[in-house]
């Protein structure tokens, strides 16, 4: 009965986890502390391998849909690995609590500014850099149009990986949100080459770290087990319906769970 209710939970957190690009932990990791308890290092192990479930399971589908930008995930994947890098250095001389209100009020402001936008971003101009690494591309939406874009702000881009990933590390949280926010916001790239993009990049990045949490003995395959198996049945799910979405739709949504995580940021900063 355990492992049937954290597999139902799990395909719910892999659906909801490839449709929006976050990976499934943003879920799983509040369900196994509060619901089964869970040693919190447990669950972000869990989480983690939850992620990769994600990717993996969701990946192939964006793939052939050819809403994942290939080019512009591995650019961006380069600032993001610094940027944990970099966090990781210094994550034992900042005050987490201060970082948790900080990031829960900007998280907070921006879905506010995301609920005033009406309509999916595409910008009119392709960045230099993006004319010389060919990162503009194309997907087809919800009613089989092609649609073309092109890729805006490519360095703001990568810079805001860069803090994306340092974030990551510092603050022990998933960096698919900040993904997302900065490839539709910033780039202005369509939110669901945003979302596949991002689904695409967090894989990347789960998967090198995965090892240490596997060496230092967090993953226990009783929890991450059940937990892969419901995420990757999720995730395949999420990337079969995902292109058949109306954008909008999946903005609302990503809204929806970008005020959650702020307001569980903000509360997490002030009990800490």
């Amino acid at each position: 009965m355990y492992s049937l209710l954290l597999i139902g939970i799990s395909i719910f957190a892999g659906l909801l986890g490839s449709i929006l690009g976050l990976g499934g932990g943003i879920i799983v990791v509040p369900a196994l502390t509060i619901f089964f308890g869970v040693d919190i290092r447990y669950a972000i192990a869990a989480s983690l391998i939850s992620i990769i479930a994600t990717s993996s399971g969701a990946a192939a589908g964006f793939l052939r849909d050819r809403l994942t930008n290939l080019r512009l995930a591995v650019l961006l994947e380069v600032g993001t690995v610094l940027g944990a890098m970099f966090g990781f250095i210094i994550s034992s001389k900042i005050e987490s609590s201060v970082l948790f209100l900080l990031f829960g009020g900007f998280l907070l402001f921006s879905s506010i500014m995301m609920l005033r936008k009406k309509s999916d971003s595409h910008s009119n101009v392709d960045h230099p850099w993006s004319q010389k690494l060919k990162l503009a591309s194309s997907y087809t939406d919800e009613n089989e149009k092609l649609i073309f874009y092109k890729v805006a702000n490519v360095p703001f881009g990568v810079a805001a990986m860069t803090i994306a990933g340092m974030l990551s590390a510092l603050l022990g949280i998933g960096s698919g949100i900040f993904k997302v926010m900065a490839m539709d916001n910033a780039m202005k790239i369509p939110m669901k080459v945003s979302s596949a993009t991002s689904n695409f990049m967090i894989g990347v990045t789960a998967s090198a770290t995965a090892g240490a949490f596997l060496l230092r003995g967090d993953i226990r395959p009783e929890i991450a087990c059940p937990v892969s198996v419901g995420i990757i049945v999720g995730s395949w799910l999420g990337a079969r319906l995902m292109p058949k979405m109306p954008a909008i739709l999946i903005r609302r949504i990503f809204i929806v769970v970008l005020a959650i995580v702020s307001i569980q940021m903000i509360l997490r900063g002030l009990k800490t």
